[in-house]
């Protein structure tokens, strides 16, 4: 069964009235989880597209680099999308019950997290409203100040690179320190690892990304120093 089954067949149990939102709190356990994963990013993509006012070309091909919806699966994945923009509720409730679901696990979250950012800078731009919306949403996901800023310096074109601020470890941390946070990083970039985090196989693809830059990150650390 595809996880696009799974999702329709998630999105047909609501009941009449019901705003997407309720989803989230039934989808709290592997491998349920790996659909309400996958409904959190469109859901908030949703979200954030109402945020800036607009939905570029762009940013749906994002997506669909992120996940593979085949067509007789896209009317599924454009229901879930509606439901958001059209849901009363706010980004910030639907954030909320996002973190409660994964109950705190902040490797999801900032999965997540990398995913709406690729979407967001798809376009070429970081428009000032999803700015305030990714900020806020890792505000209420709980994400620490110096692990959103290493995200957002991996995605935002903008952003002054910096890699320290990607490896998420100060400029005057011992070269030992940051040579541990790195091989971390990568560890936690295996395939395995997020697959057992609950991420669409799909979305593992953004790890490909991370680990480029990880490990571009440290190699340009590691040079200063021994200069």
């Amino acid at each position: 069964m595809s996880i696009w089954t799974r999702i329709s067949e998630a999105l047909s149990a609501l009941a009449k009235g019901e705003g997407l939102g309720a989803v989230f709190d039934r989808l709290r356990q592997p491998p349920e989880r790996t659909v309400a994963f996958t409904i959190a990013v469109i859901a908030l993509s949703a979200k954030m597209a109402k945020a800036d006012g607009r939905v570029t070309r762009n940013e749906v091909a994002a997506f669909r680099e992120i996940f593979s919806i085949p067509p007789e699966d896209e009317a599924a994945a454009a229901r879930v999308f509606n439901l958001a923009r059209q849901d009363v509720a706010g980004f910030e409730e639907y954030a909320r019950r996002i973190r409660r679901m994964f109950d705190g696990n902040k490797g999801p979250i900032c999965d997540l997290m990398e995913g709406l950012f690729y979407i967001a800078v798809a376009d070429g731009q970081y428009h000032p409203d999803e700015a305030e919306f990714l900020e806020r949403v890792a505000e209420i996901f709980e994400i620490p100040a110096s692990q959103f800023r290493a995200i957002r310096s991996r995605f935002v074109p903008d952003a002054e690179p910096d890699p320290y601020a990607v490896l998420g470890v100060s400029h005057d941390a011992p070269l030992a320190e940051i040579r541990r946070q790195w091989r971390q990083l990568v560890r936690d970039s295996h395939p395995d690892v997020m697959q057992a985090r609950g991420v669409p196989e799909e979305a593992v693809k953004l790890s490909e990304k991370r680990l480029i830059d990880i490990n571009r990150a440290w190699e340009e650390i590691s040079a200063q120093r021994a200069a």
